[in-house]
């Protein structure tokens, strides 16, 4: 199993304009390969290959133009070739969007495999810088034993530096059993809601720090375009940011940690959020809420804790059907958040009525065959989850009181 350390760089002045140089050279093999192959696509519609990449880099180094590029390390610029390459492969198997081109004043990466660093009693040495790169380890794990596979340097928008190592480790032991299964309804005004009841209410991250963030990017708008106090600017807009984000990952760590431990298997909804993003007026706390890296974190934690993570159809109406009768809902709007189902009477909370329901289909889903998901047998209809058995008709919510 492969793993990643990530720990925080010092480099010297010389390192700093080493690796700058490296990111310069990085960011333009990417962009210059990826501005060929789409010029051979759309005009050939030819696909470009690998090796064709690698024997055009080796091109470009004889150029005077580009003969700047043998000045840094070629592991970096080979491993950009391979990333692209492997992007696009993705891109047309329907696995990611296509690959965009490199801006500088994003966060810049160069990667060294084994034959550009040696890691030796915790001293990481990288090729064509004269001193060893100082950096900070944190972990639990004895760093004069890492053996690395790959070491990563990267440098954020605000001038943050940072080594990846990343390293083959044993699978770790799995967890205890607990005999639990929960259901997860994930929302807006509650992060999440469990099928057992429990809460974990929206931290907002984006909110508490919307008006500190907003004074910076003022300042930052009323610099002169290339001038010393923009680059300052916008160097503490990118802080706040990275504290917003590094607050959000460290709630979704704890949330989805606290989950994998507590329960054997897990039931989700397989939620649509590309397609949410495009409510405009909900777009913003969506992409606050970390729904699709809240869902990455718990396939990795459950797949090494051994723990079962069940995906629910999106399709399946969890909110609008009654998780004591399996009577369905003709519409269901989201400001009603209680609602008295039509056909048993019973009151329900809609956010711990939809994950109810999303444990009743994930079992089924577990299963593989029609069960009992909402008090009743069930059986598929098209490509989403299916309904209760028991023929009713459809009538409007009645909003409670």
């Amino acid at each position: 199993m492969r793993t990643a350390y990530r720990c925080r760089a010092y480099p010297t002045p010389e390192q700093v304009a080493m690796f700058n140089r490296t990111f310069g050279c990085v960011r333009l093999v990417w962009n210059k390969t990826l501005g060929e192959r789409n010029q051979n696509y759309f005009a050939d519609g030819a696909r470009t290959s690998y090796r064709q990449t690698d024997a055009a880099l080796t091109e470009w180094k004889r150029t005077p133009e580009l003969g700047f590029l043998s000045e840094v390390s070629s592991v970096p610029l080979q491993q950009t070739l391979r990333h692209q390459h492997t992007a696009f492969q993705n891109f047309f198997a329907g696995r990611a969007r296509r690959p965009r081109f490199k801006s500088r004043t994003g966060r810049q990466s160069a990667h060294y495999t084994r034959a550009a660093f040696r890691m030796r009693d915790g001293v990481l040495a990288l090729a064509k810088n004269r001193a060893p790169l100082r950096f900070v380890w944190s972990f639990d794990v004895d760093v004069t034993k890492v053996d690395p596979t790959m070491v990563v340097i990267s440098r954020d928008p605000d001038d943050r530096w940072y080594v990846t190592f990343a390293v083959d480790v044993e699978a770790p032991p799995q967890a205890l059993a607990t005999g639990r299964a929960i259901g997860l309804d994930l929302g807006l005004k509650d992060f999440l809601v469990t099928s057992d009841g429990h809460r974990i209410s929206n931290p907002r991250h984006l909110d508490r720090k919307a008006r500190n963030l907003a004074r910076h990017q003022r300042r930052l708008a009323r610099c002169e375009r290339g001038s010393n106090n923009r680059r300052l600017a916008k160097a503490k807009v990118a802080r706040a940011h990275r504290k917003i984000r590094n607050a959000r990952q460290d709630f979704l760590h704890r949330t989805s940690t606290a989950l994998v431990r507590a329960a054997d298997v897990i039931m989700i909804e397989d939620l649509n959020v590309e397609g949410m993003l495009r409510n405009r007026f909900l777009a913003r706390a969506i992409t606050d809420a970390g729904w699709g890296e809240f869902r990455r974190q718990l396939e990795y934690k459950c797949a090494r804790a051994g723990r079962t993570l069940v995906v629910v159809d999106r399709w399946y109406p969890s909110s609008k059907t009654c998780s004591a009768c399996g009577h369905v809902l003709t519409e269901l709007k989201l400001a009603v958040r209680h609602w008295t189902c039509p056909g048993c009477r019973t009151r329900h909370d809609r956010d711990m009525n939809a994950a109810k329901n999303i444990l009743a289909a994930g079992r089924v889903v577990a299963r593989g065959d029609s069960g009992d998901a909402c008090g009743a047998d069930v059986r598929r209809q098209g490509s989403s989850l299916p309904q209760s058995a028991v023929k009713q008709e459809t009538r409007a919510v009645r909003r409670s009181p």
